[in-house]
């Protein structure tokens, strides 16, 4: 497969930012949302007049990528969410004094602008799963990656010819775009992804169901920009004798720990609701599997560290300094087979009734006994 320009300048800064698998440097407590039905379908216009949306609770505000480590963000942004039989809604909104965009042409790579994405993983293996990026002016990038860029920075992972068919999206200006004379409020986003499309990325291929849950984030690229000639230009430092641009702001509504994206098992959880959006309220549950993927994730991410350094990977769990961890209270004892292409790990489920499997590629997937 060979990539566009698009894909080449995404690939390579994303790459360069990432580089292998990075374990979080903060505890992960993915957060969750409880998302009800629309009781009619969401017009996209951008101006959340729909009466449903005044039912739907808003999400926490977004933090820096690295959570707590880094300060909180200097403008806000939260967002909503709901979904009827064909989408999944989206509406965000994002505090900012100087509202700007300048890339018209879609599947640019819009986050060369301030921008608003969209991170979807449906049945949570990490694996084959949507990004969505838009602007101030609505200008789109959908694509598909076949696995993080971590877990194959030689061979193209992503498709930026893939698109959401039938997909809706608006923008809402609150002040006045591109223009540096006047202070603008901020910008509303609102965006309609069609199930079938999100099905097509999951294991069952089927539309969701009540009580299942997605992973899914939202990460908002910020620019530190100074008004030149009228004109909103990035930010630049000196360092070592020559003019560099700042680098660009993350803020997430789940942190990840790392400045990467593209590290879904950290993302937060979407659970569809089969309520109507104002009437019954659902609980979120979480999933006695949670502890135990992330106890693969974990073994994973120290599998990666240790084969940077040794150049393979090991089926002993002491240099990877996880023969004391637990999962649950209990001792964590993965079976790990070596296989030619790198490993597989598995453990039981929580109801012994199969197992959950992990691979050097960061594929997380699960068998049933027969």
């Amino acid at each position: 497969m060979i990539m566009n320009k698009y894909s080449i300048l995404g690939f390579l800064a994303l790459v360069s930012l990432i580089g292998m698998a990075q374990e979080p440097q903060i505890a992960i407590n993915p957060r969750h949302y409880v998302c009800y039905r629309a009781s009619n379908p969401i017009t996209i216009d951008g101006l959340q007049t729909d009466p449903d949306w005044q039912q739907a609770a808003w999400t926490e505000k977004f933090v820096d990528i690295e959570g707590g480590q880094k300060p909180e963000p200097t403008y806000w942004t939260r967002a909503k969410m709901l979904w009827d039989d064909k989408y999944l809604y989206v509406l965000a909104q994002l505090q900012e004094p100087n509202v700007w965009a300048t890339l018209t042409e879609r599947e640019s790579v819009i986050f060369n602008d301030p921008d608003f994405e969209v991170f979807i993983d449906p049945d949570g293996d990490t694996h084959h799963y949507a990004e969505y990026e838009m602007n101030a002016l609505n200008t789109q990038w959908d694509l598909l990656l076949i696995k993080p860029y971590r877990d194959d920075i030689v061979q193209n992972v992503a498709i930026d010819n893939w698109n959401y068919n039938g997909m809706k999206s608006a923008v809402y200006v609150n002040g006045t775009l591109n223009n540096s004379n006047d202070r603008d409020l901020g910008w509303t986003v609102e965006i309609a992804f069609p199930l079938d499309a999100l099905a097509e990325l999951s294991s069952t291929g089927k539309n969701p169901v009540p009580g299942e849950q997605y992973r899914i984030n939202f990460s908002r690229v910020e620019w530190t920009v100074d008004v030149i000639d009228g004109k909103y230009k990035k930010r630049t430092q000196m360092v070592g004798g020559r003019e560099k641009m700042l680098p660009e702001n993350n803020w997430v509504w789940s942190p990840q720990g790392v400045i990467a994206m593209h590290q879904p098992e950290t993302w937060g959880f979407l659970q569809f609701s089969g309520n109507t959006v104002g009437t019954d309220a659902d609980n979120y549950l979480e999933s006695p599997e949670n502890p135990l993927k992330w106890a693969l994730r974990m073994l994973y991410y120290r599998e990666s560290s240790y084969f940077e350094k040794k150049g393979k990977y090991t089926q002993d769990l002491n240099p990877l300094k996880l023969d004391n961890f637990k999962t649950g209270g209990s001792a964590f004892h993965p079976l790990i087979i070596l296989t030619p292409s790198g490993y597989e790990a598995s453990i039981p489920t929580s109801d012994n009734k199969g197992s959950w499997h992990i691979r050097q590629d960061g594929r997380v997937w699960k068998t049933i006994k027969k």
